[in-house]
């Protein structure tokens, strides 16, 4: 399976949509965001995907009740967990949150093949065990590097995609 990880969009609608052609282009089939999506109309933009969206809220996801209500109402695409998300996704575990020091608790479980998380806005791949943990970057673009990952679960390569 082909999963595209991605955090710190901040309403920069371009580039998400970029990421977004590339994520379809590519045949991803399912996306996790790590948080800091800021607006609603981010949701609905990440909807236009047409796959699975887990998400996690991050510390500029100011409007937590109305990002869920539409997650929960009219788009049917979009999971939202909280502070942080947990999946399986054909044998393959995945721990996602915005917060590093979540994420390395997370890691020292060991129950996790890949952990996610954002928030610093720089891109971070890491093995810690039989764990990786990565974080994607940004697909904003403030400090200059946006992208995001493409993570293949058979064969356990990660490619970090510039926009």
């Amino acid at each position: 399976m082909i999963l595209s990880v991605m955090s710190d969009t901040h309403d920069h609608i371009w580039n998400l949509r970029k990421a977004l052609e590339l994520i379809k282009e590519r045949g991803a089939e399912a996306i996790i965001h790590c948080g800091d999506f800021v607006a609603p109309f981010m949701l609905k933009e990440l909807e236009q995907a047409a796959i699975p969206v887990h998400g996690v809220f991050g510390n500029n996801d100011g409007d937590q009740y109305l990002l869920t209500k539409l997650s929960m109402t009219e788009l049917s695409s979009i999971t939202l967990y909280g502070l942080l998300g947990e999946l399986e996704l054909d044998g393959f575990r995945v721990a996602f949150t915005h917060y590093r020091p979540v994420a390395d608790g997370l890691v020292a479980t060991g129950r996790f093949d890949l952990v996610c998380f954002g928030h610093s806005h720089e891109a971070f791949l890491d093995k810690k065990g039989e764990t990786v943990l990565l974080n994607p970057g940004e697909v904003m673009g403030k400090d200059g590097f946006p992208g995001f990952y493409f993570v293949d679960t058979l064969s356990r390569t990660y490619e970090r995609v510039s926009l």
